[in-house]
């Protein structure tokens, strides 16, 4: 058997590797976990690693003291803004390969295999609005404080744009891009951005709830799952169905799939939900 690998070691996320959980804090407080590069280079390094992770069935993205993430770091934007580069020369403009940067972790997160879990509370703006959009599951705090400021600074939301669009629609996306959106999580309920809503002091009893439901369900299905539908739109209908239908087939006759059909016929939980 090929050894797993390596979780990175981090500095601005916390992990807490729990059996086949992993619970990922946001870990600057002292500014409400704002996303400077160093933080979203290690969310690429970790997101990374765990394509390859199927012990890592699910993972809770949340924030340290009380706060999900207020966005990019503006220091870190700041200092980017002064670096100096020689576009005559064809050297690409600094600014713009940091910004990519968050663009590539928000899709690496989004193409997780494992089941994603939002843990909203107080502020969730700009980059962390985007990481919001790309779980699978968000679980928000009634008083939570959700808002897409960028255009108020004079700035697009360059790279989360996309990803809003996909899990609002465009309609909402544009009223919230010219407004600078500000809504709480009651409002993040009706839009579809956020699946519960509760108290604050209920928000870990919700994920639990949300964990046991989906240690329930097989993890290789739920990789494939998710592939086949963030391809909706993006590959052929035709071709898409084509690679479900084979895809289906080896799941019926693979492990898994012969695991939940003999557990089912046997009237007992199957093999993963135990585990």
């Amino acid at each position: 058997m090929s050894e797993l690998p390596a979780l990175p070691d981090c500095t601005f996320l916390a992990l807490r590797h729990e059996g086949w959980r992993l619970h990922v804090t946001l870990n600057r407080p002292k500014v409400r976990n704002a996303m400077n590069f160093a933080m979203v280079r290690e969310m690429i390094a970790l997101f990374e690693a765990l394509e390859d992770r199927r012990d890592i069935r699910a993972v809770i993205l949340r924030g340290a003291g009380g706060h999900f993430c207020a966005g990019g770091d503006i220091k870190d934007m700041a200092s980017v803004r002064h670096a100096e580069f020689d576009a005559s020369q064809g050297e690409p403009d600094p600014m713009a390969v940091t910004n990519r940067l968050f663009g590539h972790a928000a899709h690496t997160i989004n193409r997780a295999p494992q089941a994603v879990i939002a843990v909203l509370e107080g502020a969730v703006m700009g980059g962390g609005f985007g990481l919001a959009c790309v779980s699978d599951v968000a679980i928000a705090a009634r008083t939570a404080s959700f808002r897409l400021p960028e255009t108020s600074l004079g700035v697009p939301p360059a790279q989360i744009a996309p990803f809003v669009v996909q899990r609002l629609g465009l309609t909402q996306a544009r009223r919230l891009a010219v407004t600078g959106g500000r809504f709480d999580g009651e409002a993040a309920l009706a839009l579809g951005l956020v699946h519960f809503v509760c108290d604050a002091d209920e928000l870990d009893a919700q994920l639990q709830q949300v964990l046991k439901d989906i240690h329930k369900c097989a993890p290789a299905a739920i990789a494939t799952t998710k592939r086949l539908m963030l391809d909706v739109g993006a590959v052929p209908l035709p071709a898409l169905l084509d690679r479900a239908s084979v895809e289906f087939a080896g799941a019926v006759r693979g492990g898994e799939g012969i695991e939940g059909m003999v557990a089912f016929l046997e009237k007992r939980p199957p093999r993963w939900a135990a585990e």
